[in-house]
């Protein structure tokens, strides 16, 4: 009997459907696959370029005891340290290690102060493009409602979802979210091979650690929770930027890769850029950003990078009880410096546990946005010039593969030049006030060295704040600029020189 061609179509109609639905049609390939030649189609977001300048917050149970110097690290140390200053201290004042363990500080981790919408609006207020949390740190407390482990924010301490409110307060003032993981550092971050501890006993497996021989490394179910919890903050959160502290190292490429294909895809999904940090060679070169901690390049770089640092005077990162501050002059002129290099800066606040901003730190951060309100035309949006700066006052190459030469004791001079650039401006910024004239030695009129600025180039020259047109003089020097009589604010100043076509 004959078949109609009608019935013949639909039949192979359905079957391709079927096949479909069954996994037998290949899906469409997505933009990134798990390999590092394909993870290195990666592109730098133009947000971050543009933005520079960011604040991300170490607030956990680690803001409970607040000793420092490094608070984030107090309890490491009490724990591995039978003889150290941290153990003595904790003994001193919460008693035995074997009585009285992490865990025991959750309940005192209250945040009964914490106010995401005051948070966000602090830092919309300093000038900040991107901001966010540290969603995980090394003690393994979550600070989102997650569902890989009952020690989180949301059912313990505040019992907020810090994560989420955090998330939802940043991304209405169009900023754009971060949230940071140190949670791969968790596999050493306690003993739980200690049997004197509470970290040994398997029922606070999901906040110290799976029990493991010391020195061994991370084993599946580990590198799985690793890369879930990511997943699931990227699914739930959407996050414009993941950033990873050094603990990335002791994941395998298969995890990292997977991961850095799902977030990237998933990015591509939702036709949104996104960047992932690293340190040290964690991820291959162009794959992710590098982030220099503390640090910063003591000469213009050919990548982009960004650095954390914190607000603190110290290596405090949470908060410490008693440590003092970077002045705003200092947290200008070492963003200042960085953006003059290709880079952008990630600034570190730490939270006491009740979740308020300490005044010191607000103050810094209010002082830092109102420079920005005068001169942020010659940070945002701008570029690197022919030459980073000039002047005195140098910075040293990075102690580390990890940074660590971030200069705060340097007295910056009127002879310490930054240069930015944007359109038709050229932006020389004097790091202090240079008094009545400042010569700027990198625009001379002769010399092998000179970046190519000609006289007949100079429309006019300002300053940001001021607005009225500046007296000037290209010298075989350099280029003589009269300053305005009264400075137009308290820090760094910045010559505007405004360019048209030579000759």
């Amino acid at each position: 009997m004959k078949v109609p061609s009608k019935i013949v179509l639909c039949s192979i109609f359905a079957f391709v459907i079927m096949a479909g639905m069954a996994g037998g049609a290949p899906a469409p390939e997505q933009p990134y696959q798990p390999t590092w030649n394909s993870l290195k189609n990666w592109r730098t977001p133009q947000w971050l370029r543009d933005g520079k300048f960011g604040i991300y917050t170490h607030w956990g149970v680690y803001s409970v005891p607040a000793q420092g110097p490094n608070g984030t690290w107090f309890a490491h140390h009490a724990y591995k340290k039978d003889d150290g200053r941290e153990r003595k201290y904790w003994v001193d004042t919460y008693g035995p290690l074997e009585k009285f363990g992490y865990k025991d500080f959750i309940p005192m981790f209250t945040g009964e102060k914490f106010n995401a919408e005051e948070w966000a609006d602090l830092f919309q207020k300093s000038g900040a493009r991107f901001a966010g949390p540290v969603a995980e740190h090394h003690d393994g407390f979550s600070m989102w409602d997650t569902k890989y482990s009952e020690w989180n924010a949301a059912k313990m301490g505040p019992k907020r979802d810090v994560v989420g409110e955090l998330s939802k307060a940043i991304k209405k003032r169009d900023m754009k979210f971060v949230t940071a993981f140190h949670h791969a550092e968790n596999w050493f971050f306690f003993p739980t091979w200690d049997k004197r501890f509470d970290c040994s006993n398997p029922r606070y497996s999901g906040l110290y650690g799976a029990i493991h021989e010391k020195g061994a490394l991370p084993d599946k179910a580990f590198l799985d929770q690793w890369k879930g919890k990511i997943i699931e903050v990227i699914d739930k959160y959407d996050p414009d930027f993941v950033w990873f502290d050094f603990g990335l190292n002791l994941i395998t490429d298969t995890y990292k890769q997977e991961m850095l294909a799902y977030y990237y895809n998933y990015a591509a999904a939702h036709n949104k850029e996104v960047v992932v940090s690293y340190k040290s060679h964690d991820l291959p070169p162009g794959v992710g950003l590098l982030d220099w901690e503390l640090g910063q390049e003591p000469n213009m770089a050919y990548y982009d990078w960004i650095t954390d640092t914190s607000i603190d005077s110290g290596r405090g990162w949470g908060y410490v009880k008693g440590l003092g501050f970077k002045s705003v002059d200092n947290l200008v002129d070492n963003l200042i410096d960085r953006v003059s290099k290709n880079g952008c800066l990630l600034l570190n606040i730490g939270p006491r546990p009740d979740g308020s901003i300490p005044e010191e730190a607000k103050e810094r951060l209010l002082g830092l946005g109102k420079w920005l309100q005068i001169n942020g035309d010659a940070i945002y949006g701008t570029t690197c010039w022919g030459v980073a700066g000039e002047g005195p006052s140098q910075i040293e190459k990075p102690s580390s593969e990890y940074g660590f030469n971030e200069k705060n004791d340097i007295i910056y001079t009127g002879q310490d030049i930054r240069f930015t650039a944007k359109d038709n401006n050229l932006y020389a910024i004097a790091l202090a006030w240079p008094g009545e004239r400042v010569m700027i030695k990198s625009l001379r009129a002769k010399g092998r060295s000179w970046p190519g600025l000609y006289p007949s180039e100079i429309a006019s020259i300002t300053m940001l704040g001021d607005g009225q047109e500046l007296k000037w003089e290209m010298t075989g020097q350099g280029l003589s600029i009269e300053t305005p009589k009264t400075p137009p604010c308290e820090h760094a100043f910045v010559f505007k020189i405004v360019r048209k076509k030579p000759f």
